[in-house]
């Protein structure tokens, strides 16, 4: 790994340093990712067969054979081996319980002049997941996706993951759909299962949302949808900073380095510090855990090409290289965290201490694994209860409000050039309501009851939801091996 020096490079140095060069996406990659998308809008059912087949070598006979039926859920959560389902179990309630706590609020207020102002707060009704497979298997991120989805009301949570030969997908991914709520499931992956969400198919319903980590297919793809659906984010390889003081245990360092750079090639781990020492010994215990790693491989290649030391002049300037690089993961092993917490600006996930690893936030720690990477922190979230709900303004004036507010609306209408909106609200004002100019006319008979008015519901929280467990994003690092289609 290298070694730069932000006292003499400067913050700017050491992120031209360290930048990453953009990806290239060949041509062919783009060309082809346009015409599964185009192919599955114009064909749907039969398309979806026929990219099966073609990139995941399973050869459904008909489009039901593709889905994922309610006894598979079941029948997986019953065979996976006790702890597994323990672990399962185990993240789902924290992952409900953090989401939970997060969940936006309808609120309302009432103005001086009695008119109210609110919010409405409502679940999307139908959102895909994508969960990567193939080779691998990622449960964490079916609940990551899943769970704060079902936390947040969704009624229809469709899962998408590519299927393995004969269309077998891993028992441990089926168990977590189970315990995370998912109410539909497909063996279909890439380009064409996120134009299927997107567009519907005669089988597939179309949905509002799509989330979840992908490889560069399923990326591009994502994007070339976004404005026909919704999506959470399109992200990069995966990340890590840590910041770190004399007293930090070299040996913690490395393995936390190191649980980013096995990701990815392209995963980026970098160490910030004011005491120089820790380098060499961080260096000699990255060496000896890189022996025992199954995916050394893989981590050499990331630290080589995109692993660095950096050495600062006090930890104050180590948050300010951190706030410039905006990092996917930031480790904060220092004595007092709490002390630089208030310092950091820009990161998707911050880990305070040295007993907080980076890996709980990737399995059971309860926030969202599916974060902002590449930068992208400056002005993305994690994935959370936000991102499956939307809101609606609530507006109700009264007869003074608008009085009050008319001067100002016809001026502002009057310098937009906007006529029509100015007459909207003068009509109301200078011309008697229809029920007032009855109500003054002489009856005979008992005064008719007065017209029925919009009323004032209580506060609501959500719609009505089932039992509370986005979506991943993505953790980017989770993207499964290619195949003839990559399909992480």
């Amino acid at each position: 790994m290298i070694v730069l020096d932000a006292r003499t490079l400067g913050i700017e140095g050491v992120a031209r340093a360290v930048d990453r060069p953009p990806s290239q996406v060949p041509a062919d990659v783009t060309r082809a990712v346009e015409a599964i998308v185009a192919d599955v809008r114009a064909r749907g059912d039969a398309a979806l067969l026929e990219y099966t087949a073609r990139f995941d070598d399973f050869r459904a006979a008909s489009v039901p054979a593709l889905a994922i039926a309610t006894a598979e859920l079941d029948a997986a959560e019953r065979a996976i081996e006790p702890p597994v389902r323990a672990a399962l179990a185990y993240a789902a309630e924290r992952i409900e319980r953090y989401h939970s706590v997060a969940l936006p609020k309808s609120w309302r207020l009432t103005d001086e002049h009695g008119s109210m102002l609110g919010q409405e707060v409502r679940a999307l009704d139908r959102v895909g997941i994508y969960v990567p497979g193939g080779r691998a298997a990622y449960p964490s991120t079916v609940l990551m996706t899943a769970v704060p989805a079902r936390v947040a009301g969704v009624r229809e949570i469709v899962l998408v993951t590519p299927p393995g030969p004969e269309g077998w997908v891993p028992p441990a991914v089926l168990a977590a759909a189970r315990i995370a709520g998912v109410t539909e499931g497909w063996r279909l992956g890439g380009a064409q299962a996120i134009a299927a969400l997107a567009y519907g198919t005669e089988s597939l319903r179309r949905v509002d949302k799509i989330v979840g980590p992908g490889n560069v297919y399923v990326a591009l793809a994502k994007a070339r949808v976004f404005g026909d659906v919704g999506i959470d984010m399109v992200a990069g390889p995966s990340e890590v900073i840590v910041v770190a003081d004399r007293a930090a245990d070299p040996a913690w360092i490395a393995a936390d380095l190191l649980a980013q750079a096995e990701h990815d090639p392209m995963a980026r781990a970098l160490l910030i510090t004011d005491a120089p020492e820790l380098f060499p010994r961080v260096e000699a215990a990255l060496a000896a855990q890189l022996e025992r790693l199954p995916r050394r491989a893989i981590a050499r290649q990331a630290l080589a090409a995109n692993g660095a030391f950096v050495l600062v002049a006090d930890l104050e300037g180590a948050i300010d290289v951190a706030n410039r690089l905006a990092p996917e993961h930031l480790e904060l092993m220092v004595a007092v965290p709490a002390a630089l917490l208030p310092r950091v600006r820009h990161a998707g996930a911050i880990f305070l201490g040295a007993h907080t690893p980076e890996v709980v936030g990737d399995y059971v720690a309860g926030p969202n694994h599916v974060l902002p990477t590449a930068g992208t922190a400056r002005f993305a979230s994690p994935l959370g209860t936000e991102d499956f709900v939307k809101r609606s303004s609530v507006i109700e004036f009264s007869p003074s409000g608008l009085a009050a507010a008319l001067p100002h609306l016809a001026a502002l209408a009057r310098i937009e050039g906007l006529a029509g909106h100015g007459r909207a609200a003068e009509l109301r004002a200078s011309e008697p309501r229809a029920e007032e100019s009855h109500a003054a006319e002489p009856r005979v008979s008992q005064a008719r009851p007065p017209a029925d008015r919009p009323g004032h519901p209580a506060p609501a929280t959500n719609e009505p939801r089932a039992s509370q467990a986005r979506p991943p994003a993505d953790r980017t690092g989770h993207t499964a091996p290619a195949t003839k289609e990559p399909h992480g």
